[in-house]
């Protein structure tokens, strides 16, 4: 097992739960969970995997979700930009000037944005399973498929919320191409709803995604950290088309197709395979 080193920082009235894992003294990767995803939700085994790749990892859980706080949506409503600002906090609270950053899903977007709005602190994006940052109501590129149509008929059966549904959920996340590691994925999502503060306000997050203002709509091409583009061959979420056209609105965005996989990390031994993807892209 990993020592770990836990935190509370502020960002603003918001206090965030994060963990460090790996030496201080080495560089530094931020990983930034999806939409509703508390920061336990990246497996053990990646962290594990990148420290003994030399990085140190940072990983936390969003505002409205495990252990940070819960936020008054309809009273301080908030977007993709106050994400980003969460994740400078955790920078300065770990006092780290920048950060290698590894997103997922939403994440991605998150850290898309970091890189256009605060590049001084971006040595480097992973991006996984995601979508150009912009993608939403005020798109304005080629039209990108939408989820699958199984993913879909999942959605339309209003599962109650729990942890047998987070389970059948994340099976459908990972698609037919890969197998579902169904005990991890189990340990992985009791383990979230047994520290979840309040486990509706997670819902936010959706409403959140949909809020979109200007700084969403700036230009990928303005970045210039380093990218890689680790998309699922197979994802039901974003399918394929949406990394395709992230990495072409990125310069010099290297896109990785991982045979097979869905949009979550519940497969045995892709933990590792995408972590050893995020080491070689720093």
């Amino acid at each position: 097992m990993l020592e770990t080193e836990e935190r509370f920082v502020w960002s603003g009235p918001v206090r965030l739960w994060t963990e460090r894992a790996g030496d201080p003294a080495d560089p530094a990767v931020l990983l930034i969970a999806g939409a509703s995803a508390q920061g336990v939700l990246w497996p053990d085994a990646l962290v594990e995997r990148l420290v003994r790749r030399g990085v140190q990892v940072i990983r936390f859980d969003h505002r409205d979700t495990g252990l940070s706080s819960v936020v008054d949506f309809d009273a301080r409503p908030y977007a993709i930009a106050d994400f980003g600002a969460d994740c400078l906090a955790v920078l300065d609270g770990h006092g780290l000037a920048a950060a290698h950053l590894a997103g997922g899903s939403m994440g991605g977007m998150v850290a898309q944005w970091l890189a256009v709005h605060e590049p001084g602190r971006v040595l480097s994006l992973t991006l996984i399973g995601s979508s150009p940052m912009g993608y939403g109501p005020d798109w304005t590129g080629e039209p990108l498929p939408p989820p699958s149509a199984a993913l879909q008929a999942h959605f339309a059966l209003g599962l109650p919320p729990g942890v047998e549904s987070d389970v059948a959920l994340f099976r459908a996340f990972t698609g037919p191409g890969l197998p579902f590691d169904e005990p991890a994925a189990r340990a992985m999502l009791e383990l979230a709803w047994s520290r979840a503060a309040d486990p509706a306000a997670a819902a936010n997050h959706q409403r959140a995604g949909r809020t979109f203002a200007p700084d969403r709509l700036a230009s990928l091409s303005s970045i210039t950290a380093p990218t890689t583009v680790v998309h699922g061959e197979l994802d039901p979420m974003f399918p394929l088309g949406h990394g395709e056209a992230l990495a072409a609105a990125i310069p010099g965005a290297r896109l990785q197709v991982v045979p097979k996989m869905g949009h979550v990390l519940c497969s045995p031994g892709l933990p590792e395979e995408i972590a050893d993807r995020v080491a070689d892209g720093l």
